[in-house]
Formats: C-alpha cells, sequence, structure tokens
C-alpha cells in the first residue's frame, strides 16, 4: 500500500448503551468483550498488513489518552491527539486532516471507529484498498455494510450509479443518506435493495476533506486553519484549547457527507461486522449455546432458560448467577450496577445513563 495512506482510530466515545459495563472513565472500546484484548486494541490488530504504526494515529479526549497508549503503545506518543473537549465527528475528522497535512500533504486517510467488530479481517483489507484506489480520484468513499434485517439503529445510505471496479470491489455514487429510519421505512429500503447500513467508517484525501469541511462548516474550518497555521509550533496547544471549546458538536455524516457531491459507497457484504452498539449486538458476535443464551464471566446455572445474555464483569467470578424459566433478557453484573431489560429494549440503556446524569448519581455514570 502506498507511503501517504494513514488510518485514524477515532477513539473518544463513552458508549452509553453497554452501561453499566461502560462507563464515562471506562468507555467501551477500552473494554475486553469478547476475549483478553480490548475492543481498542482489536481495531489496532486489524489493521497489520495495510498500516505500519509509524502511519497510525488515534483521536480521544484528554482523560482517555494515557489508557490507550498503554493499551497500544507501539504507535508514537505524538500520534494520539487529544481533544480539549469531545466535539463530535466532524471536528475528529478535521483535526487528523489537519495533522495528517503537516506531515504528509498527499495523506489519504481511513477513518475508522475504535468500538467495531469485523469477522473477516482479509475482507476487510481489501475494502481499505479499494478505498484507498477510489479516495485517490478525489471521492470521498464510505463503507456500506449489506443490510441482514430492517435495523432502525443505523443509518442507510441509497446507492446510485457504479463508479467502477476497485481491488475486485463494485463501488457506486451514493444517492442519498436516510439517518435512522422507522421500522416500515427500514422494511421497505430492505425489500427494495440498493440500500446499505452506515458503517462509519470512511476513506478519503486529507486535502479532498478539508476542501468540504470549508464549503459546507465555514465555523469549523476557521477553526482549522488558526490551528493548522501553529501546528507543530509552541502555540499549537494554547490555539488547540482557545479554539475549540466553542465549536459546535457535529457528525461527520451530517456536517459533510450529506451534503457533498463527490461520495462513494462501497458496499462491504460479508464483512461479519457490528458496532457493538447495545448489548443485544452481541448476539451478532458471540456463539450462544445449545439453548441460545450468552453466558460470560463468573458462575452460571441456566434452567428452561433460552435466547438471554448474561454478562459478569471480570473481578466478580465469585458470584453465581441463575436464570430460571426466562427468555430473551439481558443481565449484566458489575462491582456496583446491575442491570436487567429485555433484549428488544436493549437500545434505551442509555435512557438509564440520562436518568443517572439528571438525578446526580455521579458514582455510576
Amino acid at each position: 500500500m502506498d507511503d501517504h495512506y494513514h488510518a485514524v482510530i477515532m477513539a473518544g466515545g463513552g458508549g452509553t448503551r453497554l452501561w453499566p459495563l461502560s462507563r464515562r472513565r471506562r468507555p467501551k472500546h477500552l473494554l475486553a468483550l469478547f476475549e483478553q484484548e480490548t475492543l481498542f486494541q482489536n481495531t489496532v490488530a486489524r489493521l497489520q498488513g495495510v498500516f505500519p504504526p509509524e502511519r497510525i494515529w488515534v483521536v480521544t479526549v484528554a482523560e482517555q489518552a494515557a489508557a490507550l497508549q498503554a493499551q497500544a503503545p507501539a504507535i508514537p506518543r505524538q500520534q494520539y491527539l487529544a481533544e480539549p473537549a469531545p466535539r463530535g465527528t466532524a471536528a475528529v475528522v478535521g483535526l487528523a486532516a489537519v495533522a495528517l497535512r503537516h506531515r504528509d500533504p498527499q495523506a489519504v486517510m481511513a477513518v475508522l471507529p475504535s468500538d467495531h467488530f469485523v469477522r473477516h479481517v482479509a475482507l476487510f483489507h481489501r475494502l481499505l484498498r479499494a478505498g484507498y484506489l477510489l479516495a485517490e480520484e478525489g471521492f470521498l468513499v464510505t463503507l456500506g455494510i449489506t443490510p441482514t434485517y430492517p435495523a432502525t439503529g443505523y443509518g442507510y445510505i441509497q446507492r446510485g450509479a457504479p463508479v467502477g471496479t476497485y481491488a475486485d470491489l463494485k463501488a457506486y455514487r451514493v444517492k442519498h443518506f436516510k439517518e435512522k429510519p422507522d421500522q416500515p421505512t427500514a422494511r421497505r429500503m430492505l425489500a427494495q435493495g440498493g440500500y446499505a447500513w452506515n458503517s462509519g467508517m470512511f476513506v478519503w484525501r486529507a486535502d479532498v476533506i478539508l476542501e468540504e469541511i470549508a464549503r459546507q462548516m465555514p465555523d469549523l474550518a476557521a477553526a482549522l486553519e488558526d490551528i493548522a497555521a501553529v501546528w507543530g509550533t509552541p502555540k499549537q496547544e494554547a490555539v488547540l484549547a482557545r479554539r475549540w471549546p466553542a465549536l459546535r458538536a457535529e457528525t461527520v455524516d451530517y456536517g459533510v457527507m450529506e451534503g457533498a457531491q463527490q461520495v462513494a459507497v462501497i458496499p462491504a457484504q460479508g464483512l461479519g461486522w457490528s458496532d457493538v452498539g447495545s448489548w443485544e449486538s452481541l448476539f451478532d458476535v458471540l456463539t450462544p449455546d445449545e439453548d441460545g443464551n450468552i453466558l460470560r464471566g463468573g458462575e452460571h446455572l441456566s434452567i428452561d432458560a433460552q435466547d438471554n445474555l448474561v454478562f459478569v464483569q471480570n473481578g466478580q467470578q465469585h458470584k453465581l448467577v441463575a436464570v430460571l424459566g426466562v427468555e430473551q433478557i439481558v443481565v449484566v453484573d458489575t462491582e456496583d450496577a446491575l442491570l436487567v431489560c429485555s433484549r428488544d429494549q436493549a437500545q434505551r440503556v442509555k435512557e438509564i445513563v440520562r436518568q443517572i446524569e439528571e438525578k446526580g448519581l455521579d458514582a455510576y455514570r
């Protein structure tokens, strides 16, 4: 792969739908949900063979930087970029583009969340290669996941005319973005075909994305210009600290992609992808027992119980969790909190976090 190709890992979120395991100071990408390695470490490991450590960048918030560096020490310390405060993925992308252009004016960046699961890494590498070739032609590239059910928790991308074939993968112009539809709309789009879930994984040239930010988000562009002017100098941190907090939080999807003109999608059929966005999503990743139950950590007993998730935090191995005569529930046990909910309500766990914040129960955030 070309020496101008860089990976940018976005690692500043909180993952409130995985409460009570995921907390403000222990966000989901720093958790080992499936094996010994955390989601962030798995993300870094997936890049081996495409990006060496000197071409991997991590954008995070200041309070998470040290923990991330400890988990991936091979990435040079100066390539951990800390936002003074979270301001959405549009700002994250802009900050990374400024840093990359300072290092490499010809930089192409693959923008990747830190908390996703990908089963088929070889296909993922092909998608990254295809994305690079397409981005070199000036496109903003998004990787689209082929829908397997009428999900309402994902944004959708409608594909338009074919662009060509890259690394043996077909690419299409993006006709329309549709944010998190209701159930009837999701069913209609699935039946119609030609739609993909928006994975939140993108590839583009650093100069092209900065041009789009300048065209569509002038306030962010002005801040980035000020930051770029002092990047690599003793004034860098002071200017960043002064300009960043005043920015309006916005996603790159709303702020840039929906209004951009040269946008392409590469369908990623068979990738084995999950955004690990809720406890329910673990059923897409982990293998259940013969009764459809997923039982992780601690000791378990299951009697006449089907299709449940029981997750016990490490350190709680002494606890026995028994489920009897229940179906389709989620039980998550941690040192100081217990969650019990039905699987079809798992997306609403963030409402619990909202109530915790409203009631000032900071110890449980």
